[in-house]
Parts: structure tokens; sequence; C-alpha cells
């Protein structure tokens, strides 16, 4: 008989190799393969047919930080500079406004449909305000849909600078709901804190992380990687530490540090895509064990409505309040406000709840998850044919860099 450690590699490594080959099943479907591997992990779960008997949201928690630590630095590390500085107001304001807006415009909803209190709702519209890349051009790649780059470049930067956001927004509710003593003026200093400090950290480390490359000169090739690894993971500790956003601060620090070229890009992009491919399934299959497919049945009803509310209506009004004052189309932005699909972010932050100890924390975690499930479920196979309905075509030049850019090996930042 094999020990427990023996049998959970045994069923760890199985359940990766399995979700690896459903890629390719994904890409035919048209539908991203975090749900394929949310799937796996809910069929060999207690509920499912592998009867894994598994709860421990702290640990899911744990994982999730580590995993979007290093899926978010892949992301910046992924993004050119040079392809970000055209959009950069237009991505910050998504990214900050718009999950704004979104929060609320949930908040209000959640509180009528489920008679939440409007700071629960507003917990959950916060936990679910923050978009997810990899669901989006795995879609994209899949279904090969065409759309300009500039868009392209807008989406990935929204999506890889809006988590912070999220996770602010839902850290400063859960501590005014556990202490309703805390002041308006305690909430602010805490958001600006967050995002002034995990900013000045993640520029200053991000230079020194392009630097140290340059100027170390190590014999061992395999080590550099090893190097990079400790620097993020560092990153985002001496930030959080300070009580500055991590998240914010690590993916900062993979842009600042592609922002000029330097020594061994090709081997640390190449080594940080596989890290961000080994998280990201990593991360969906605890998701799954996590779930209890028994307890989503009650809230089917109610999360179809609050899903839909947020594909429909609350995600078009925040990206036309977002970008109100930008140039950009109106048929445009009514592209990027489909392409706002949720992935493992909210169901990560839907765990923050369950660990405070909140009241409806359960429900909130549930509602969630089945919110991210059916948000790419619904939104992601029609892409092409609202492109095409909406008839954003792509320049001549363009299409070559899509064909690329676009392809489902490539889409990695959630």
């Amino acid at each position: 008989m094999p020990s427990s450690i023996e049998l959970l590699f045994i069923v760890f490594s199985g359940l990766v190799i399995l979700s690896i080959l459903t890629i390719k099943i994904s890409s035919r479907l048209g539908i991203p393969s975090l749900v394929l591997f949310v799937g796996i992990g809910m069929l060999a779960g207690s509920d499912g047919i592998g009867h894994i008997y598994f709860d421990n949201p702290a640990l899911v928690q744990s994982l999730g930080v580590i995993a979007l630590t290093l899926i978010l630095f892949a992301g910046g590390l992924d993004t050119e500079w040079s392809a970000v500085r055209p959009v950069l107001w237009k991505g910050l304001s998504l990214s900050t406004i718009g999950v704004f807006v979104t929060a609320v415009l949930v908040g209000l909803f959640v509180s009528w449909v489920q008679g939440f209190t409007f700071l629960e709702g507003l917990l959950l519209g916060a936990i679910v305000s923050s978009t997810d890349a990899a669901a989006v051009f795995m879609v994209l790649g899949a279904r090969q849909a065409k759309f300009p780059r500039s868009l392209k470049q807008l989406l990935e930067l929204e999506s890889g600078s809006n988590d912070p956001m999220a996770v602010v927004l839902t850290v400063a509710l859960i501590q005014l709901l556990t202490n309703p003593a805390t002041s308006v003026g305690e909430l602010a200093s805490f958001f600006v804190t967050q995002m002034v400090v995990g900013a000045v950290f993640g520029i200053v480390m991000g230079e020194i992380m392009r630097r140290s490359f340059n100027a170390i000169n190590l014999e061992l090739e395999g080590i550099y990687p090893v190097l990079s690894l400790a620097l993020v993971l560092l990153t985002y500790g001496l930030t959080a530490s300070l009580n500055g956003s991590g998240f914010l601060a690590v993916y900062l620090a993979g842009l600042i540090m592609r922002r000029q070229r330097f020594a061994h890009l090709q081997s640390l992009f190449r080594f940080h895509d596989g890290v961000a491919w080994l998280m990201q399934i990593t991360m969906f299959l605890m998701l799954g064990l996590q779930v209890f497919p028994t307890r989503l049945a009650p809230i089917a009803w109610t999360g179809l409505l609050i899903s839909l509310f947020l594909i429909f209506i609350a995600r078009p009004l925040s990206v036309y309040a977002a970008l109100a004052a930008s140039r950009l189309p109106l048929r445009e932005q009514t592209l990027v406000a489909w392409i706002g699909l949720r992935g493992a972010v909210p169901i990560i932050l839907a765990t923050f709840p369950v660990l405070a100890g909140l009241k409806q924390a359960d429900t909130i975690f549930h509602l969630v998850f089945f919110i991210a499930l059916t948000s790419v479920v619904l939104q992601g196979p029609p892409i092409p044919f609202i492109t095409r309905i909406l008839k954003i075509d792509v320049p001549p030049s363009e299409e070559t860099h899509n064909k690329l850019s676009l392809q489902p090996d490539e889409a990695q930042v959630l």
C-alpha cells in the first residue's frame, strides 16, 4: 500500500496530467481550459466520483496568493511597455473606476435579490469585480476571433492591473463588516497605502531585478530562474509586510523589468510561463475540490440572476463610465464590456470572508463560484460572433500579429 505522501503524489500528478490533456478539448470547443480544470476538481471531490474530501479554505487562500503572485508577475513580464503605453490611462481607468462601479452596482442588486445587507452585497460585488485574461485569450485563440491589437493590449492591461483593486476593496469591506466602528478616513488611508506602497515597491523592485540580471554573471544558467523566483516572492512579502498591495507590486515589477531588455530574458520568460501554467492548473483543481456541488443547487437561480446582471448591466455600465472620457468608439467599448470574463481571482477572494467568519460567508463563496463559472461559459464562446456583429475589423497589417499572439498556449495572465 502506498503511504500518504506517495498517494498524494499519485493523485496530484494524475489530476494535473488529466487537466493538461483537456487543453486540446477546450480549444476545439471554445471553452476556456480553466472550466475543465475546475470540473475535474469537482469530479474528484467529495460530491464527485473521486470522493476526495477537501475542505480547507485557509490552504486554498494561501496557495491562491502564491499562485496569483507568480501568475501576475508572468503577466507583467509578458507585457511590452511599448504596447501598454498607448492604452495606459484607459486600462488604469478600467481597473479602478470600472472595478468600483461594478462592485457598487452588483452590491445593490445582490442586496435586493438575495436579502443581504448593502455591505454584504457590496462585498460580493467587490469579489467579482475583476476580470480574467487567461479565460479571454484561451477563447479567442480557440475560436480564432480577430480584433484590433489596441483592444488586446487594453484587455491585457486591465486584467493584469484590476486584481489589486478588487483585493483592496474586498479586504476593506471585510474590515468594515467585522469592525463596524472603522471610519471612512481609516478605509481611505488603507486604500491609499495599499496602492502607493504597492506601486512604489513594484517599480523599485522591477528596476532592481532588471539591473541585477544584467550585472550578475553566474556560471550556472539554471540558477537565474531560481533567483527571479526568489525576488518575486521577496517583492510580494516586503510590500505586503508594509501594508502595500503585493499583487500590484509583482505585476508592476514584471512590467518594469520588461521595459528594457535584460540578460536571460527568453529563458526567464519560458520558466515563468511554465510556472504560471502549473499554478493555474493547481489552483483551479483545488478550487474545484473546495466547492461542494450539492451546495450550488440551492443558490443556482440567484447565482444565475446575479451573473446575468453582471454580464448585461453592471459590466457594460462600468466600462462606459470608465471610458467615457476616451475616444474609443462605442462599439469597441461594447466589445470590451462583453470580454469581461471572471476567473480564479474572485473564487480565491471568496475564501477571505470564510476565514473571517462572516455570517454569509458560505453563501458568498458558492455564489461567487457559480457566477465565475457561468460568466466564462456564457460569455466565452460567443466572443467571435459578437465581434462580427459589432463589425470590428482587424487592419491587414495586424492579422499576422493576432494569429501569433492569440494562441491558447500564450494566455497566461489571471
